[in-house]
């Protein structure tokens, strides 16, 4: 991985890949390959799901805006002391913490421009604290139904509270992120020898609206683990930002809060995703699953999660195979393929593409080489472990 300078040129698939879903879904809609009811159904179930994403989206954008995590992270380094390992260690923690309460697709979208930016302002390369943002909004992601949307989905199978779901998964979401930030601490190790100064700090134009986002988004994260829909929470905290901006800063409130292309994206596949399942396209797929609980079995189950979140990216896979694991242990199983393991190939999840477009924005290049061997390496350790955790748990 190195620094370099921005090519709009390698953001241009960022584009076509969405449009190509979308005309795929919209052929797919008309042709009847999906059912009117089954179309009506889908959009009973991942509805929520959406404006989840969207308010979530709006959200995180407005705080951002705010300078809520651009704050976080220079208390942070201040925090650090001006010691490289310690600010390390407050930067792993500020990603799990994000991740499990506001989805990986927030992480990839806001923390990994505070990272760079932070890391640019104490004089370190971005590099290492890039992977450990992109490699915990993965593995980070199996505390709580918010954490991913895989989880969302999920979460109406297994039933339950936030809090229900989290005494299910705690084990294996435990197992991955020590696992995780183990692996990132000796890959870097010798860049976290040493010592930093804080050069530069974020000027803050309007300190009220920062006050007003902060509490809206400290008594946002508790309420998302309520039991009250998820949607529904977040859905209210943005309209309050929406409102606060509207007063104090109109100018920032466009369409392009909105997250079209990643809507467009996950509907897309979800329709896609249906119409297959509808169509019994997938039966072959998922007899390769089996029907025990055993350890083995389970193994078997988060084996081919994660293969299909690499080779076609985590949300379809998830689709794809939901149907075949009808038992929470299952379900489980394969949760911890698709959530976890997505960090091999750029496409493995949308979070992984988010984080991509970021740091290609920002000027910072890495090597999808080495990227995709040591996201290997991780999963070979890391799926095994988390699997047994969930097993035993």
């Amino acid at each position: 991985m190195r620094e370099s300078q921005w090519n709009p040129r390698s953001l241009r698939w960022n584009v076509i890949v969405p449009w190509v879903l979308i005309a795929v879904a919209v052929l797919t809609v008309i042709t009847g390959r999906l059912p009117g009811e089954d179309l009506v159904g889908l959009a009973e179930t991942t509805g929520p799901v959406l404006v989840f994403v969207i308010a979530m989206t709006i959200v995180a954008e407005l705080a951002s805006v705010a300078g809520v995590f651009s704050v976080v992270a220079e208390r942070l380094a201040v925090w650090g002391r001006g010691r490289r390992a310690l600010l390390w260690l407050f930067v792993l923690a500020m990603v799990t913490v994000s991740t499990a309460f506001m989805s990986l697709d927030t992480t990839a979208v806001l923390i990994t421009p505070v990272i760079v930016v932070l890391t640019r302002h104490v004089g370190l390369s971005p590099l290492p604290f890039a992977l450990a943002t992109v490699w915990l909004a993965n593995t980070a992601s199996l505390f709580l139904p918010v954490s991913n949307l895989t989880n969302l989905l999920a979460a109406d199978a297994l039933g339950g509270t936030p809090l229900e779901f989290f005494a299910e998964f705690w084990a294996p979401a435990l197992v991955a992120v020590l696992i995780t930030v183990l692996a990132l601490t000796l890959i870097h190790r010798r860049d976290l020898k040493g010592r930093y100064e804080l050069e530069e700090t974020t000027v803050i134009p309007d300190r009220r609206l920062l006050g007003i986002a902060a509490v809206v988004v400290a008594v946002l994260l508790p309420m998302l683990v309520t039991g009250i829909p998820v949607a529904l929470v977040a859905g209210a905290a943005a309209l309050v930002l929406l409102a606060v901006f509207a007063v104090r800063r109109r100018s920032v409130l466009t369409l392009r809060l909105v997250p079209w292309r990643t809507i467009g994206i996950a509907a897309s596949l979800f329709v896609i995703v249906e119409a297959i399942h509808v169509q019994g396209y997938d039966a072959v797929l998922g007899a390769g699953l089996g029907h025990g609980e055993g350890v083995f079995d389970l193994l078997r189950i988060a084996v081919i999660g994660a293969l299909g979140a690499n080779a076609v990216n985590n949300l379809p896979a998830y689709l794809s195979l939901s149907a075949f694991t009808d038992t929470p242990l299952r379900l489980g199983a394969l949760l911890i393929g698709v959530n976890l393991a997505p960090i091999i190939t750029p496409w493995g999840s949308l979070a992984t593409l988010l984080w991509h477009q970021r740091l290609t924005a920002m000027g910072v290049e890495i090597s999808w080489r080495r990227f995709a061997m040591l996201g290997f390496g991780l999963v070979l350790v890391l799926v095994p472990m988390t699997t047994l955790a969930r097993w035993l748990g």
